[in-house]
């Protein structure tokens, strides 16, 4: 069931169908509807239409009407194929709702657990407290308690699996998000994409208020106004719930002719992107979230600018420029400095490259998902109920 990203558009997602697919395994997604979900014939797809919310109470009728929807296409996956193993995802963590029914009829549950809905509501409303803030830890425990087995996105996520959730460590696989090595390799850069340019410098993911997009456009504002770099194009590719305030931000701070948000793009239009940029850019804050930008970046020999936490340094040291944590005015001068010295650029994205393919890529990761899956399952029939693309 994935409730704010389509089964076309959430990469993980994309991936874990797809490895269930390849094993034998007959995979439904439960998800809001987009003409991008057809591009996966391989898969079954109920769908429903999206109910987007705004603000506190925006999110709960659409939240309440994903789970009405989802309750009946469940329903209905369970009467019209057959249903061995559920896969639920984080955020928001409401599908436990649904998945508990399912246990009492020998069902077997997979939580995965990519995003932490406590940290994001914090980072948007700039609380830890409160009833909804409660509710949320509320859910999300109940979600890890109602899994036979916890998928984690990485090893800070495990962690906050086993001490907030209470399970044991055995019910915790790390399955990560790298790239296919089947995307890698090297592609034509495409000269349009810098706009008359000389540099290029990306942004390529979701945009929400928690992912630093106003951290990177402060410091292309320092870089632009303050040391004069007027030779880079910045593009930002991808869509969420920001994207409005970053369009204002860079009107009002006359940075127009330089940044660019081109909105969703295809995987091929990325690619090409990714092939062409000179440096990417990692905003993130969060100590506990993979870093999947970066991920995309490292696959593509692309150095980065990003700021010195948790998990961006685990994946990408020695691929990156890290800076201290919120240090605007570092991360204009490191991207400025990259910009300068394309011998340094080299070297950063040639460890990238190693890194993604000899640690990083799905291939590897999908082996740890396929045995957990297999294991639980009992028939060669899966319903996969995913989630939102970290």
């Amino acid at each position: 069931m994935v409730e704010n990203v389509a089964l076309g558009r959430d990469h993980r997602l994309r991936k874990h169908a797809a490895a269930l697919v390849a094993a034998g395994m007959q995979v439904t997604v439960i998800c809001r509807k987009d003409p991008a979900n057809r591009e996966n014939p391989d898969v079954r797809v109920l769908d429903y239409p999206a109910g987007d919310g705004v603000g506190k109470l925006g999110f709960i009728r659409e939240y309440a009407w994903s789970l009405s929807a989802a309750a009946v296409l469940t329903v209905r996956a369970v009467f019209s194929g057959g249903v061995d193993v559920v896969q639920v995802s984080s955020t928001p963590d409401i599908y436990f709702l649904l998945a508990a029914p399912l246990k009492w009829f020998r069902r077997r549950v997979i939580f995965d657990f990519k995003d932490l809905s406590p940290e994001i509501y914090q980072a948007r409303y700039g609380s830890a407290d409160g009833v909804m803030y409660r509710l949320l830890r509320r859910f999300e425990r109940a979600s890890l308690r109602t899994a036979d087995h916890v998928m984690a996105v990485n090893a800070s996520v495990r962690s906050v699996a086993i001490d907030r959730g209470g399970i044991g460590s055995d019910r915790v696989t790390v399955v990560g998000n790298g790239p296919w090595l089947a995307d890698l390799g090297t592609r034509a850069a495409q000269p349009a994409l810098r706009r008359g340019y000389p540099h290029l410098c990306v942004l390529v993911g979701m945009m929400g208020p928690q992912d630093g997009i106003d951290l990177a456009l402060a410091a292309i504002d320092h870089l632009v106004n303050k040391m004069g770099r007027t030779d880079t194009a910045f593009t930002f590719a991808g869509i969420g719930d920001y994207v409005p305030e970053a369009e204002r931000f860079v009107e009002e701070h006359g940075l127009a002719a330089w940044v660019s948000f081109p909105g969703w793009l295809t995987r091929d239009e990325v690619y090409d992107l990714l092939s062409t940029a000179d440096v990417g850019l990692e905003p993130n804050l969060e100590e506990f979230v993979t870093p999947v930008k970066a991920m995309e970046y490292m696959a593509f020999g692309l150095p980065f600018v990003a700021f010195d936490v948790a998990e961006t340094r685990i994946i990408g040291e020695g691929a990156s420029e890290l800076v201290p944590t919120g240090d605007v005015v570092a991360f204009a001068e490191r991207i400025d400095a990259l910009v300068r010295n394309p011998e340094r650029r080299a070297e950063l994205g040639a460890a990238g490259e190693r890194a993604v393919r000899q640690r990083h890529s799905w291939d590897r990761q999908q082996v740890p998902y396929l045995a957990v899956v297999e294991r639980l399952g009992h028939r060669k029939h899966v319903t996969a109920v995913g989630g939102t693309a970290a």
